[in-house]
């Protein structure tokens, strides 16, 4: 859940597109693990699949993740909730450990446009190639996308 202070007059809106970040505690690389990085990747399908978001972009970064989504049956912040509990759990089981695996809150910008649309899934798999882990888009096993995007970095 984001701060009290960046909730004064955002709204979720059912059927609105939002581009999503969420950060490890303490930038913890827990999905330099592929076991790890692939739990997330089911739970965003899961939650697709549960008819709660219709996923358009995601990439799962070693200490945070990007998820380009569109609210179907629940408010952002469920979803969101929804995504961190259910991969928390799964992920600290396979660990066998307990705690928080995710920072409290997101960051969550409205995406307004087709032409925004793009360019956001475009920027989120280009983090993978910015960041050094990849030298071109689709090239990074963690991330996805519902178009094919061109090979440029974003």
């Amino acid at each position: 859940m984001p701060s009290p202070q960046l909730l004064v007059g955002r709204r979720s809106v059912i059927g609105n597109v939002y581009a999503i970040t969420m950060i490890c505690r303490d930038r913890r690389p827990i999905f330099e693990d592929p076991g790890h990085a692939h739990i997330a990747m089911q739970v965003l399908d899961a939650l697709d699949h549960q008819g709660l978001t219709t996923s358009f972009a995601w990439v799962v970064m070693p200490d945070h993740l990007h998820w380009l989504v569109q609210l179907r049956g629940k408010s952002l912040g469920y979803c969101v909730q929804r995504f961190k509990g259910r991969s928390s759990f799964l992920i600290n089981r396979l660990r066998e450990r307990e705690g928080a695996l995710w920072h409290p809150g997101y960051y969550d910008h409205a995406i307004r446009s087709e032409a925004s649309l793009r360019k956001q899934a475009r920027y989120i798999l280009g983090n993978p190639v910015r960041a050094g882990l990849a030298t071109r888009l689709g090239e990074y096993p963690y991330g996805w996308c519902r178009w094919p995007l061109d090979n440029e970095a974003g």
